[in-house]
């Protein structure tokens, strides 16, 4: 089976981005990716050093954590997949069973929901 994607990050939502970066880098030994500048980001990625899959910490308003195990606030990630043609990516998933997000905020990646509904992004490689 070709590969539709290489995945490349894995990111959680969380309240405060900075923070849960600086506890996930403390467990993989992997550095705050320009830590001078994410204090002012919703948006830390974690630099493994080796160009494989990261993690990524998204900051959002109205943060409530996930309860382990349940489903009143289910856990709250998602995936992103490099890709080097956004359309026809897209086609792809969507064949397979995706649905686009119904809010697209950003013009390099796009959201889709999988079978379940867990959100993931195609992101267009610069």
């Amino acid at each position: 089976m070709t590969a539709i994607g290489k995945l490349s990050l894995f990111a959680l939502d969380c309240p405060d981005a900075l923070a849960l970066a600086r506890f996930y880098s403390a467990i993989t030994g992997w550095p705050v990716a320009s830590e001078d500048t994410a204090a002012d980001d919703h948006w830390v990625e974690l630099d493994p050093g080796t160009g494989s899959v990261t993690i990524a910490f998204q900051q959002v308003a109205s943060y409530r954590p996930p309860v382990w195990p349940g489903s009143d606030h289910p856990q709250q990630a998602h995936l992103d997949f490099d890709v080097p043609d956004l359309d026809k990516a897209e086609k792809q998933v969507l064949t397979i069973g995706a649905r686009k997000g119904e809010v697209q905020p950003g013009e390099t990646f796009r959201v889709f929901l999988d079978p379940v509904g867990h959100p993931f992004c195609l992101v267009l490689i610069r």
